[in-house]
């Protein structure tokens, strides 16, 4: 991988994009090498998944404007079906994935933290979709995950005026989890990343797929969903250490992934 870097510690697995001649721009062969490292990270270890981006400025300053410049019809699809089926696969992926953002998340780098489950922001961040200013959408989930977490009326203002907004404006309209300085950024998300990889993997898995399935179902359907994975929790060892250890009053649990 040219552009990006996998890095694992524990139960915790880092991918840093690794570009920052380019402000970490998303071009194809970064595209490919972020597919690659997802391929190795071993979830029989890991359980969560930290993104995030190499140096002080960028987190990713978007897609690479130069590649795309010269893509007819047909060639901007493809481009917008890599990006789009890549940030599905970050988002569906069954671990807990936590976007570390250090400074741009312009275009597509808005869009990839915007793929994580959450998203922990440096004070130096920007957030935008910047597309319309050069004369096209947001191709990468954009128009589709923004309205879902900001609501439409702020998603719509963004994307339509194509302004950059600040890590504090993105934390009080909900883009953000959290922020906190540069120099704690990585600390800050690697002590999120090991409180979700304290509890029982099985369990934080299903509740990510319950969730995110549940949101593009109705009240009835997802409640079903929920409770087929609450049963099936019975199943696994994890359930029977959790409870026995609370009702044994030891703090001490071994978590596995059976």
């Amino acid at each position: 991988m040219s552009f990006v870097t996998y890095t694992a510690e524990g139960a915790v697995g880092t991918i840093a994009v690794n570009r920052p001649q380019a402000l970490n721009a998303l071009n194809s062969e970064v595209l490919e090498d972020l597919s690659r490292a997802l391929d190795q990270v071993d979830q029989s270890v890991i359980r969560c998944l930290i993104i995030t981006g190499t140096g002080e400025k960028s987190f990713v300053a978007g897609a690479d404007i130069g590649e795309m410049s010269s893509l007819n019809e047909e060639e901007g699809k493809a481009f917008s079906k890599k990006g789009n089926d890549l940030f599905r696969r970050i988002e569906t992926f069954p671990i807990p994935v936590i976007a570390a953002v250090n400074g741009y998340a312009l275009g597509g780098g808005c869009e990839l933290a915007m793929s994580c489950d959450f998203r922990i922001a440096s004070e130096n961040a920007v957030f935008g979709q910047p597309e319309t200013g050069l004369g096209i959408t947001p191709g990468f989930g954009g128009t589709q995950r923004l309205a879902r977490l900001i609501g439409p009326g702020y998603a719509k203002q963004m994307i339509y005026t194509a302004r950059n907004i600040k890590a504090d404006e993105a934390l009080r309209i909900g883009l953000v989890n959290k922020v906190v300085p540069l120099a704690d950024l990585l600390a800050e998300a690697g002590k999120l990343a090991g409180q979700v990889a304290a509890n029982a993997p099985i369990a934080v898995r299903y509740a990510k797929a319950d969730i995110n399935e549940g949101l593009e179902l109705g009240m009835d359907e997802a409640t079903a969903l929920e409770e087929k994975r609450f049963g099936a929790c019975f199943t696994t060892h994890d359930q029977k250490e959790g409870m026995n250890a609370f009702l044994e009053k030891r703090r001490e649990k071994t978590f596995t992934n059976n």
